[in-house]
């Protein structure tokens, strides 16, 4: 088992979906199942991410952002460090979105049961707002949605 494992691949490119194809091999070098917590590095840049399993095929996704901070786009080929991401995953909550949840006990329980994924689902829509009307909206929705338990 190795927490570390470099290797050559290409970015690929599906309409607008971009993912780093993993070799099996890699996979079975990190020693921790199919579905790894992952800091990947590209170009030196690193990021926090899960290996996923899709069409039988070991995929890491790779946002926009994350092509733009490390100068990647799908076609190319390039070396990627995999490592094994042993430490606890926190979501942030922004301020105003901490007070909303602190009001409602049953959405903060909820909120607090969810998984790592699925918290981020529901603060990176807040943070990106462009304007404080669509934030307090999505604040709002995010606080009923988990009050009635949706994840």
């Amino acid at each position: 088992m190795a927490t570390k494992v470099k290797f050559n691949t290409t970015i690929l490119l599906d309409g607008n979906n971009t993912g780093i194809l993993v070799p099996p091999e890699v996979v079975e070098k990190l020693g921790s199942g199919k579905r790894p917590a992952v800091k990947v590095t590209l170009n030196g840049f690193t990021y926090r991410s899960t290996v996923a399993v899709m069409g039988g095929m070991f995929l890491i996704p790779l946002s926009a952002e994350r092509r733009a901070n490390a100068r990647v786009k799908g076609g190319d080929k390039l070396d990627v460090t995999l490592e094994l991401d042993t430490e606890p995953r926190v979501v942030e909550l922004p301020e105003d979105f901490k007070k909303a949840l602190s009001k409602d006990k049953k959405a903060l329980a909820f909120f607090e049961s969810l998984s790592y994924s699925a918290k981020s689902g529901y603060v990176v829509p807040i943070r990106q707002a462009k304007t404080a009307e669509t934030r307090q909206r999505r604040i709002e929705k995010a606080v009923s949605d988990l009050k009635a338990g949706k994840k």
